[in-house]
């Protein structure tokens, strides 16, 4: 999975962002402030001192015990609500290179579907019965696991295919066991190997690090919320109608447009001028570089959750790269397009700029070009980040360490037998007095044995299958697992202040990683290609799934809900999802060949842009072939900017400290402008940026709708356009989609 959407970028932005999912605290015309935010409780009155959001909530004393949120209902309803998110970011990943999480979406939808049962089936026992905020913390666990498994699918396996390493004539459907077997471990091995990392990064090292978890915090208080009483019940059902209404209405939308793309959703304002202007070439320019307006539910509802920094900055990187540097590239032949106009002198002087086919064999594209600093910009901001959390990686290690010992020791004092050892370092806890006491007492943990005997046989299964199916050597899977287990704190430490899962970052930089790892081995190109792609697949899945469980140990901290609950239902949820990512994809590729096959790549007619796929698949043979090389320019540019981001990095972090502080939030976020550079088109910042406007606009001159309705609006959008793109791919098959019954009036060269 490439990036996981943002939400703010500093601590302050965070606490805002948290605090407006709370839609029962006495509302205001202006922005939270952090004060508001921490007074925040449960029935929605101020209190003298600020609610410490790093410790449990205060929730609504009239809430009823619950005896055992983790039902046979809510895992259900999780993982059918985590299915559509899954079946919605195999669409959204494949255009655009974006995945979304499931928890609000959960969290929200889950509410309103528990409600109903429990109001319509009384006390039956599988349906009815109590329904709090920890079972509403179960739902949106399990989705998450169902909703999660979608970035091998929008970047590794299509890469194999695009790069013809899977075989002559193969296609996805073909191999559909090796999916399968693929996807299992990618889901599992980051679950395994973070649980017992759940109480250094919750609990240990929240406060000194500032690991507010934006998103997972924001579940948290919208779960409170929807539970407080009356109040909150009036307000939970506003919030689940908007969802629904932005939902269906998104999903309509997307279906509809298949049939007028250039009229509903794509507005080429410059092929309108160059029809218009009678058929000049200047506006067919403009045009090419992919500046025109798409309204795309989805990306704006996402910009109406990243926030304006997050938003201008993914424009400004792209104005960068697709107005100035990619346009002066062409102009002085360091790179070149390829002509889409199909020899009609109508569209005289429409190119494509993002090809990424015949690499070493004739200049490149500015895509190419671009595509390495934008990795080198992601790698060096995510690694800089690391590493000047250097102690916490120490601290995190030590724990895991103690933990193990702890748990062994344990089991040996249960069979009346000790080891000085074990029990001396498993008592070495880190301890310190700001450091919040565990509210969950040993029998709601994840025990020892649990973790690691899953860990063990995840392992096996993996250098077994990696083996037989993928030809990489057992040490390399276990190298691509010590990888995925270093890049989760780089994802799980940069998330939880930033809210933006570095997966990018951490895929390339296990590419490179590999390049040097099969380089003078023996294998052949093609064979160094696929473990290269498969390598960086577990490394970033496992850190992808890693982060989503730590991500569910906070929103359950903060509600109350035992860490194993939650740990099962995610667990069950991720099953799910093995089985349902495969099928998907081959829905996908069955419908849109042009996702996987090589002579297909650069059809520039594809409705899906596929960057990572893309990306992917260039690292790949970059570091495997020697007749692919990085160019000149284009190296010495990306190390530039590299080094920039990096003293940036270090500037946020030691001098904007104290009563600098506050001016982090005018730092632009390398992170959305390295995506920009490589996204092959501006359109989709541009979609980002107005959903961003149209939330700062909102929250300014109306937070009690804000409050409300905001995350809705935006839960709602994301998952119905992705929805809508699936039903899109069942016409498609079916014959009866927009390109066989629909029209391409106002789309360039007739087609969008």
């Amino acid at each position: 999975m490439e990036e996981k959407q943002v939400t703010t970028t500093d601590e302050k932005q965070v606490l805002e962002a948290a605090a407006t999912a709370s839609a029962v605290r006495p509302f205001s015309e202006s922005q939270p402030t952090i004060e508001d935010t921490a007074n925040l409780k449960s029935d929605g009155s101020d209190e003298e001192e600020e609610e410490d959001l790093y410790r449990p909530l205060i929730m609504d004393p009239s809430i009823p015990h619950e005896e055992n949120p983790l039902t046979v209902r809510a895992v259900v309803v999780g993982c059918i609500l985590g299915s559509l998110v899954c079946a919605s970011n195999l669409y959204l990943g494949l255009k655009t290179g974006f995945t979304f999480s499931a928890n609000m979406f959960g969290a929200i939808f889950g509410y309103g579907v528990l409600k109903l049962l429990t109001r319509s089936a009384g006390h039956l026992p599988v349906l009815g019965g109590l329904f709090g905020p920890q079972e509403n913390s179960i739902v949106q666990a399990a989705a998450t696991g169902a909703g999660g498994t979608g970035g091998i699918f929008v970047a590794g396996i299509p890469a194999m295919y695009r790069l013809g390493v899977m075989g002559e004539g193969h296609s996805p459907r073909d191999d559909i066991g090796a999916i399968f077997t693929i996807t299992l471990v990618t889901s599992f091995i980051g679950i395994f190997y973070v649980t017992p990392l759940r109480r250094f990064f919750i609990i240990q090292v929240a406060r000194e690090l500032k690991l507010m978890f934006p998103t997972p915090t924001a579940v948290a208080l919208t779960i409170r919320s929807m539970h407080a009483g009356a109040a909150g019940s009036v307000d939970a059902i506003k919030k689940l109608k908007c969802l629904a209404i932005c939902f269906i209405g998104a999903l309509v939308h997307r279906v509809g447009s298949y049939y007028a793309v250039g009229i509903l959703y794509d507005w080429h304002v410059f092929t309108w001028i160059h029809i218009w202007s009678g058929y000049t070439s200047w506006a067919m320019n403009i045009e090419s570089w992919g500046w025109y307006m798409e309204w795309t539910p989805a990306f704006i509802g996402s910009g109406i959750l990243i926030g304006l920094n997050p938003a201008i900055s993914m424009f400004a990187g792209s104005v960068i790269a697709w107005a100035i540097i990619g346009p002066a590239l062409v102009h002085y032949g360091e790179c070149i397009g390829i002509d889409v106009s199909g020899g009609d002198p109508k569209w005289n002087g429409y190119y494509t700029f993002s090809s990424l086919s015949h690499l070493g064999k004739q200049t490149p594209s500015p895509r190419y070009w671009l595509l390495w600093p934008g990795v080198m910009v992601m790698v060096c901001s995510s690694m800089a980040e690391l590493f000047v959390q250097y102690r916490a990686i120490w601290s995190g290690l030590k724990s895991v360490w103690n933990q193990s010992c702890a748990g062994i020791n344990s089991m040996l004092v249960a069979r009346g037998k000790s080891s000085a050892f074990f029990a001396k370092h498993g008592s070495n806890e880190i301890k310190d007095e700001n450091i919040v006491e565990d509210p969950f007492p040993p029998e709601q943990q994840v025990k020892t044995w649990m973790w690691a005997l899953g860990l063990l046989v995840t392992l096996v299964v993996a250098m077994i299958i990696f083996h037989f199916q993928w030809s990489t050597h057992p040490g390399l899977t276990i190298l691509a697992v010590l990888l995925a287990f270093l890049f989760s704190f780089l994802a799980i430490q940069i998330g939880a202040v930033t809210d933006t899962t570095p997966l990018t970052a951490a895929s390339k930089a296990s590419q490179l990683i590999f390049g040097g790892a099969t380089s003078h081995s023996g294998y052949t190109i093609q064979q160094a290609q696929k473990i290269n792609i498969v390598a960086g697949a577990l490394a970033s899945g496992g850190a992808d799934m890693a982060t989503a469980l730590v991500s569910d140990f906070r929103t359950g901290f903060l509600v109350g809900t035992s860490p194993i609950k939650q740990w099962i239902a995610q667990s069950i949820g991720s099953f799910c999802s093995v089985w349902l990512g495969p099928g998907l994809f081959v829905l996908f590729t069955s419908a849109y060949p042009c996702i996987w096959q090589p002579d297909q790549s650069d059809d520039a007619h594809c409705p899906f842009l596929v960057p990572s796929v893309s990306a992917w698949a260039a690292v790949a043979q970059a570091v495997t072939d020697p007749n692919v090389s990085i160019p000149l320019k284009s190296g010495i540019f990306a190390i530039v900017m590299g080094v920039v981001s990096i003293i940036q990095v270090l500037v946020r972090h030691f001098f904007l400290v104290g009563e600098r502080e506050k001016w982090r939030s005018w730092l632009p976020n390398w992170g959305a402008i390295a995506l920009s550079w490589v996204i092959p088109a501006p359109v989709f910042a541009n979609a980002a940026l107005l959903g961003a406007i149209i939330a700062a606009l909102w929250r300014k001159y109306n937070m009690r709708t804000w409050d409300i309705y905001g995350y809705a609006v935006a839960a709602g959008f994301i998952a119905g356009e992705g929805l809508g793109g699936v039903v899109g791919a069942i016409l498609t098959l079916a014959g009866v989609d927009g390109g066989t019954k629909g029209s391409m009036i106002a789309c360039p060269a007739d087609s969008c």
